[in-house]
């Protein structure tokens, strides 16, 4: 079986920060768990903060923009409306080796 399933589109999420560094620290541990069970769920694919630091990416995994976008509503970020999400969709018409496997 694939690491990511056939019938998943990828996703690549791109986080604003529309805040202050100061008001989004206090939330970073709880987004980072956040992030830890998307991962151990097979959804998040990499991630991490942009440089400079505005915000971050998320490369992630569903099986429709929908499903994502309200996993998304569940990022401490977004309850506290300290950044704001760009998601761009796309059908990888090639993987690396170890997403295949």
């Amino acid at each position: 079986m694939p690491a990511i399933p056939n019938n998943q589109n990828f996703f690549i999420v791109d986080l604003h920060y529309t805040a202050s560094f100061d008001e989004i620290e206090p939330l970073l541990d709880a987004h980072v768990e956040f992030l830890r069970e998307n991962y151990d769920a097979g959804r998040f694919i990499a991630s991490g903060a942009k440089v400079p630091r505005t915000g971050g990416v998320i490369v992630a995994t569903a099986e429709t923009r929908e499903m994502l976008e309200e996993l998304l509503t569940k990022d401490p970020f977004h309850q506290h409306s300290v950044a704001r999400y760009t998601v761009t969709e796309f059908r990888p018409s090639m993987k690396a080796a170890q997403l295949e496997a």
